[in-house]
């Protein structure tokens, strides 16, 4: 094997500078024979080339004239490690030797230490790390006893690579709540279209239409249906549209309690009833409209779905809320989110992992939501109850720090915005300032990966989905 470079200056076990005179890229791994425990894998951190052009000369370069240019290249390498005899990750103790030579990383090498195996037995298959052919997976039983979250900017591809996790979930027989407010993920049923990538990742067209069941309120597999006697005035009239809702609490109230005198149940219709029985003022009317309004979303009436006829056992259930207003959508979550922690605690539902799409809207770090509070209580405790969380958002920054930072494995594409970028930055461990600034130039379908099974977060190619895209963007001109 050729070596691509020669170890040289200031040298620690942990970092060391490197001469380079072969074919290396930032982010290409490598490794060094350290003088005590043998071959280490680094990766190169950062690279540059020092020149002896200055700008005068640079200005005869222009006018066509001669000139010498000597060159060289030299790259910071961070030391990942060694697998010991007991096959534990370990740094050397020792500094590396100056003049040592550096040699490409082979994907065996790689994997090895990385401990990156081909085994996907319990394990979700995500992609390829990035420039080479090493399967990369994530530990199941991981994801819901720690969470996970995938960021990106918008078009970024992150509810495409949610689609791939829950395709690998939807394989091990995993139980999967999805809450998605723009219907994207009831395409899962349709198999996607052939392509050579699907050959390349290893992976064909399939549906998963069997294991999915859909929850709209205007359609779906089954209507989606919360019970309103459940829900109190505060929370009706914090959906309502009124200039000043407070006037509106006594009158509503009123209403509802003479209802629930004569009935455990009842619709919106028997509210309205005793609203015109007890007074027609322009209060009354104006809560008549609004009732009447929610009554048009369908998603209150006078039964709802008990937990268990949502919450199937190795399937997943699609939580669709599109159409439903952001207020609407926030209660829909709460109560949803809190009955199932509640039924999972008791154990009246199995293991669970739940999928929260644009959770900065439910758990947002300013300002309050009616989900915030049950979204940190899960986030805190839900491992202890066998309750993951998979919190999808193209606003780092916006997500409740709580939430977030309870988050044990992270996956980020491309993110431009600096504020998210620096939550990202406070958040994953082990993230270099290059790996930090390469997340703002990753090509689409290339994602960053941090988790604690893995010494340094790795770039990673995310795999083609085996079924269609529900959130492709629409075209506007063709």
């Amino acid at each position: 094997m050729e070596a691509i470079g020669i170890l040289y200056g200031d040298l620690s076990p942990t970092v060391v500078n490197c001469s380079i005179s072969g074919k290396i890229r930032q982010g290409d791994y490598v490794k060094i024979k350290h003088q005590e425990v043998g071959w280490v894998l680094a990766k190169v951190d950062s690279i540059e080339a020092k020149t002896n052009l200055s700008i005068e000369k640079s200005y005869q370069v222009m006018e066509g004239n001669s000139v010498d240019i000597q060159q060289s290249i030299s790259s910071r390498l961070v030391v990942i490690g060694y697998r010991d005899e007991r096959n534990l990750m370990q740094f050397p103790r020792t500094p590396f030797m100056a003049g040592t030579p550096v040699y490409p990383a082979e994907d065996d090498f790689i994997a090895s230490v990385l401990n990156l195996g081909k085994n996907r037995r319990g394990r979700a298959y995500i992609g390829l790390v990035y420039g080479h052919s090493i399967p990369f997976t994530i530990d199941i039983n991981s994801m819901v006893q720690k969470h996970i979250s995938v960021l990106a900017k918008t078009g970024g591809g992150k509810s495409y690579l949610t689609g791939v996790i829950v395709e690998e979930l939807m394989k091990n027989d995993v139980t999967v709540v999805i809450l998605d407010p723009h219907g994207e993920y009831a395409a899962m049923g349709n198999k996607a279209s052939p392509s050579r990538e699907m050959t390349r990742f290893g992976v064909e067209p399939r549906s998963y239409k069997d294991k999915i069941i859909v929850f709209s309120a205007d359609g779906g597999d089954v209507p989606l249906r919360f019970t309103l006697s459940q829900i109190n005035v505060k929370e009706l009239i914090s959906i309502m549209n009124l200039s000043d809702s407070r006037t509106y609490v006594v009158p509503l109230r009123k209403a509802v309690d003479a209802v629930r005198l004569s009935m455990p149940e009842y619709s919106f219709d028997d509210i309205i009833t005793e609203l015109k029985k007890q007074d027609d003022s322009s209060l009354s009317q104006a809560l008549e409209k609004e009732l009447k309004y929610l009554k048009s979303l369908k998603i209150l009436d006078k039964r709802g779905l008990r937990i268990d006829e949502i919450v199937k056992n190795g399937k997943v259930s699609i939580i669709e809320m599109k159409g439903l207003p952001p207020d609407v959508q926030e209660l829909v979550v709460q109560r949803l989110v809190y009955s199932l922690f509640e039924s999972r605690k008791k154990e009246k539902i199995p293991p669970l992992l739940m999928v929260v799409e644009e959770a900065h809207n439910f758990a947002p770090q300013q300002g309050k939501a009616f989900s915030s509070k049950i979204m940190r209580t899960v986030a805190s405790e839900g491992r202890k109850f066998g309750f993951g969380l998979l919190v999808v958002s193209q606003r780092p920054a916006k997500i409740d720090k709580n939430v977030l930072s309870q988050c044990g494995t992270q996956i980020i594409l491309k993110v431009t915005n600096p504020n998210d970028l620096k939550a990202i930055g406070n958040s994953v461990e082990g993230l270099t300032t290059t790996s930090l600034d390469e997340i703002q130039r990753l090509p689409i379908g290339v994602a960053l990966a941090a988790s604690p099974e893995l010494p340094i977060p790795l770039f990673v190619e995310v795999r083609p989905r085996e079924t269609d895209d529900g959130g492709k963007n629409v075209r506007v001109v063709r």
